[in-house]
């Protein structure tokens, strides 16, 4: 049987840092910092609930990050 892999950790970046940025910037700054997937949503959008290490979501209003969340 083969191992199970490990997962990597979720890069030690704060979620909240984004809040207030440009999406732009938050995209591109939260890929820099080692975040495998960005995932930028508009604001009520329907999504599924699972955790994906690596994950960064960003909730956007109005072309500006509102809310930030790992997973």
């Amino acid at each position: 049987m083969a191992p199970i892999p490990t997962p990597s950790a979720d890069p030690d970046d704060s979620p909240d840092a984004y809040v207030g940025l440009p999406v732009d910037r938050a995209e591109h700054l939260a890929r820099e910092r080692g975040w495998a997937t960005v995932r930028a949503l508009p604001p009520g959008a329907i999504i599924t609930m699972e955790y994906r290490v690596g994950r960064l979501n960003f909730e956007v209003k109005g072309g500006t990050v509102a809310r930030s969340w790992k997973g």
